[in-house]
């Protein structure tokens, strides 16, 4: 027998014991035959004796934990005894010369229970603020002879069963996954000791603080909860803070019901607040979460992008990030073993994952039968994980140019590899050679693609993200950029939060609209124009992937702001050689053409992206003709370029003896 079933032993005993009693003193006021005293005596020795045990039965820890009297407890055990001896109900009705009443009411408890007081169904005292006991009170009925009834789940906790009340149970769920298992890194090990020692302070013993857990990965949040959770031997349910109720009666019975369980068992909460905004309700209006705070003084953790102010106790605040790239390092290599053959130094690198998301992908990729990690494999596993969630922010650009299909200078070619190289290459230079111990900045990679429209700058972009095997962004500025004050930045939080963990590449287009020149001050909406570009500034510099901006017009940028790019690379309008590269390249190679004359298709002053659209029109219209790709077709489409464009046609230079095919 474990400790657990010879407890449970003790207690019925106990209440054995402690039923005895009472049934004798029902009888007593029933005088339904004679009681002596001393058998009332020997019978209530018999339940202090049972109640000595090393581990108190569970109706005195209860007494003891809410604060009851001795009255308060035996009135108590009246009203729990009628669900666990039938034969109470009767001894009710007999005590009280009225069959229509065979239940406990608070006349009865004051003939025949000891130290009878008034007060003890006051609303503020323990029984009926904490719901002990409920009264059924119908109109007209004198509170003294209403029914009194033992709460179920009071009832059960007294004969020993352990279970979470079945009105939280439903919005509660464990957080006692397998997750727990993972070893916190040294630097989550440090915030979850100093958690617990702030607890243990003497200041907190009797009313804990809240635990503002702030940042943006929950998944570290939850690990370092459960971790301190485990510390202090509790076990921690999570609530949304959006299933909390919002009638303030509800909420208040919510928030009593949830205390009360803290008392019964060792419980802590943890409350995720990051899909509500807001650091602090309105004025005079306290949220559901600010209210239940207020109202249940218990151990929570509260999970929360930034602190959130008045939430009526005092609270801790807790930064918490990803583990260090060092620490995601360890991870893989222990994870991935000796057959890693370097993977680990570029998965970490690049991405920037907790502890849960590593070791999921790690054993999602198996390593094969010749015992190599199939690299490919976890870097497309780390892709699909990190998926930014920006369908509201920005739009996802399949990248499909290569470095053969990009046509620019010698110049601009190599600057745009050697962003590529940067990315590659970031861990070595960061990590292993030192380079981030004396970087006050952050260690992304930003670069400016400068150039007038068409000329490749967004295919420039999808040639690195191809190269890197990353995805690719282009960000989406009329639903970042807001007339109303401090929307702006939020929306730009948004964005780089959910692209930090390293497998997207943001591409910013049109990026002089964003990133603006400061202006000069003349009114408040200045003064927050110039809050949003300086924020812009921290968080390109704090963003740990790569940050591309696009722009038509690189001399309306902020002067600080292009100081502080790693990068930039302008795009020049194409020579006449080079559109002849452009022209040779923009046709696939399943394309049917004949007689192309492209050293005379050079001499149009048009940028790539003009030539893509001429390309794509004359492959239509030869299409439709049932011709290849002619001459004269691509010459048509040529015209039709011009004219979109508004610019002036010369006749002889759309010349052919060839006929079009099409209509134009």
């Amino acid at each position: 027998m474990n400790d657990m079933e010879r407890w449970q032993t003790a207690n019925e005993q106990y209440l054995s014991a402690a039923i005895k009693w009472l049934r004798l003193r029902l009888q007593q006021t029933a005088h339904l035959e004679k009681v002596s005293p001393a058998e009332i005596a020997h019978a209530k020795a018999a339940m202090e004796a049972a109640e000595n045990i090393q581990k108190p039965p569970a109706l005195v820890l209860l007494s003891q934990r809410f604060g009851l009297t001795q009255f308060e407890q035996t009135l108590l055990l009246l009203c729990a005894a009628m669900e666990l001896d039938t034969r109470i109900a009767n001894l009710c009705a007999q005590a009280q010369d009225d069959f229509n009443r065979p239940y406990p009411t608070f006349a009865l408890a004051f003939a025949c229970l000891d130290e009878p007081a008034w007060d003890a169904l006051s609303p503020e005292r323990p029984l009926r603020y904490w719901r002990l006991i409920e009264i059924n009170q119908p109109a007209a009925q004198p509170l003294t002879t209403s029914a009194l009834r033992a709460d179920e789940r009071i009832v059960n906790h007294i004969k020993g069963l352990t279970y979470l009340d079945d009105r939280l149970a439903p919005l509660l769920v464990p957080l006692e996954t397998s997750a727990i298992e993972i070893e916190l890194p040294p630097s989550q090990q440090k915030l979850a000791a100093s958690i617990i020692q702030q607890l243990n302070h003497p200041t907190y013993w009797r009313s804990p603080p809240v635990i503002q857990l702030l940042g943006a990965d929950s998944l570290s949040k939850q690990l370092i909860a459960q971790q301190t959770s485990a510390e202090l031997g509790l076990h921690l349910y999570r609530l949304p803070v959006e299933l909390l109720p919002s009638q303030a009666s509800e909420l208040e019975i919510f928030a009593r019901l949830w205390h009360r369980e803290t008392l019964l068992l060792p419980i802590a909460l943890y409350l995720d607040a990051n899909e509500i905004e807001g650091a602090s309700p309105t004025p005079g209006l306290a949220s559901p979460l600010h209210r239940f705070l207020a109202r249940s003084d218990s151990l929570v953790f509260l999970d929360t992008h930034e602190p959130r102010q008045r939430l009526g106790r005092t609270n801790i605040n807790i930064d918490i990030a990803k583990p260090t790239t060092p620490e995601q390092l360890t991870a893989w290599k222990s994870l991935l073993g000796e057959a890693a053959n370097g993977t680990p130094q570029l998965l970490a690198g690049q991405f920037n994952l907790n502890s849960v998301t590593i070791e999921q992908i790690a054993r999602q990729v198996k390593v094969d039968t010749t015992n190599t990690v199939n690299h490919n494999s976890l870097w497309d596993a780390c892709l699909n994980i990190t998926h930014p969630r920006l369908e509201n922010l920005a739009q996802r650009i399949d990248a499909k140019a290569t470095w053969d299909d990009i046509v620019l200078p010698k110049e601009e070619t190599h600057l745009l590899h050697q962003i590529a190289d940067q990315v590659r290459s970031r861990h070595q230079v960061y990590e292993e050679w030192g380079f981030h111990q004396r970087m006050n900045r952050g260690m992304g990679i930003s670069a400016l693609f400068a150039g007038e429209s068409g000329v490749g700058k967004t295919m420039g972009a999808e040639v690195i993200a191809n190269a890197l095997r990353l995805n690719l962004y282009r960000i989406d500025l009329s639903t970042v950029v807001s007339k109303y004050i401090g929307e702006t930045e939020k929306n730009l939080r948004r964005l780089f939060d959910a692209a930090e963990d390293g497998g997207a590449i943001l591409f910013f287009d049109e990026a002089d609209a964003l990133f603006g020149k400061r202006s000069e001050v003349k009114d408040s909406h200045d003064r927050y124009a110039n809050i949003e570009i300086n924020y812009l500034l921290q968080r390109i510099e704090a963003y740990r992937g790569l940050a591309i901006l696009a722009t038509n017009m690189k001399s309306s940028l902020d002067v600080a702001f292009m100081r502080r790019l790693r990068f930039i690379v302008n795009f020049p309008f194409p020579s006449a050689k080079e559109r002849k590269l452009i022209w040779q390249k923009a046709f696939p190679a399943a394309t049917p053409i004949e007689n192309l004359d492209f050293n005379r298709l050079s001499q149009f002053n048009l940028a790539g992206g003009s030539i893509h659209n001429i390309v794509l029109n004359a492959a239509f219209m030869a299409a439709n003709a049932g011709t290849a790709v002619t001459m004269a077709i691509v010459l048509a489409a040529v015209r039709m370029e011009y004219r979109k464009l508004e610019r002036s046609i010369n006749e002889a230079d759309f010349r052919t003896s060839e006929p079009t095919g099409a209509t134009i």
